[in-house]
């Protein structure tokens, strides 16, 4: 298919590698020349502007965004707007804000254009080899598109949603969810490292992977991790959040849904910023394994 790709950060530049070996044709844009440059040396065809993507591509055009949430999305939108025609597609495969996806559908819409929220999960590794996607919006566009997410995705790894802000609510569920898994991963190491037994945590971690109950890529990811420091000495427990935990625990005090388990994983990570142990420190380093996520080093 042909498709112009917006946003050429880590996942961005991942997704269109895995697109270009699935030979599909890209136009690709980003503010940095040099990954626009080196994804033209894998096939992609680079575009210095909007302005020129948009020519570039024929009609109807599809463009998948992969931009930070919040204004850099609706600053992208408002200068493709003016550049594209009724029938054209809008993906906006990032981590947006599911009631800033319906407003923006319900905008394109008056201008006979589809807006897509795609709910993009599966981490670095994912964007790369085969990710997992949950897309709200117009159906026929998602039929449209629907090649594309085969080849990005793992087998049974997509699916329509629903109406236009579903794709992002269901990434933001998601996300919460794996605030909570990580978070009691977090603990039960810190448990096991203070114990008194001479665990190691490598070791647990290589024998949990493997046939037990709570296996499973998070798993692997704390294997990798203890694999390269058994103490995980090398960053401190300070946790960022980037957002979608926040959003989860306030959509559930919106639709009065109980979620004490996502809800005290939040607000760990708040403490984190003010101590430091091995349970931030595992949450931390699971962050970076699956996302790149940047971590706070020890002092």
């Amino acid at each position: 298919m042909n498709v112009g790709f917006v946003g050429l950060g880590k996942m961005g530049f991942n997704i269109v590698e895995h697109l270009l070996e699935c030979d599909h044709n890209l136009v690709v844009f980003d503010l940095s020349e040099e990954v626009v440059a080196a994804l033209a040396e894998k096939g992609a065809v680079a575009s210095s502007s909007l302005q020129e993507l948009a020519g570039v591509l024929q009609s109807p055009r599809i463009l998948w965004l992969m931009v930070p949430a919040g204004d850099p999305v609706d600053s992208t939108l408002e200068t493709l707007i003016p550049l594209l025609q009724p029938g054209d597609i809008v993906i906006d495969g990032g981590n947006s804000h599911y009631t800033d996806s319906e407003k923006r559908a319900a905008y394109l819409h008056e201008k006979g254009i589809y807006f897509l929220d795609a709910g993009t999960s599966g981490g670095l590794e994912g964007a790369r080899n085969g990710a997992c996607i949950m897309v709200g919006g117009d159906k026929t566009a998602y039929d449209v598109i629907e090649p594309l997410l085969k080849d990005l995705c793992v087998e049974k790894g997509y699916g329509y949603m629903g109406k236009s802000g579903s794709g992002h609510f269901a990434k933001m569920v998601h996300n919460g969810v794996e605030y909570g898994m990580m978070q009691a991963l977090g603990e039960g190491f810190d448990l096991l490292a203070s114990s008194g037994y001479d665990f190691n945590l490598e070791e647990v971690s290589r024998v949990w992977a493997h046939g037990s109950v709570i296996r499973g890529w998070l798993m692997d990811l704390m294997l990798q991790a203890f694999h390269k420091d058994p103490k995980l000495d090398y960053l401190s427990g300070r946790i960022a959040d980037s957002g979608e935990g926040r959003w989860t625990v306030e959509a559930a005090l919106k639709h009065e849904v109980s979620i004490p388990v996502i809800a005290a994983s939040l607000f760990s990570r708040y403490r984190s910023r003010a101590e430091d142990n091995l349970s931030d420190r595992v949450v931390a380093a699971l962050r970076h394994e699956f996302g790149g996520h940047a971590f706070s080093e020890k002092p």
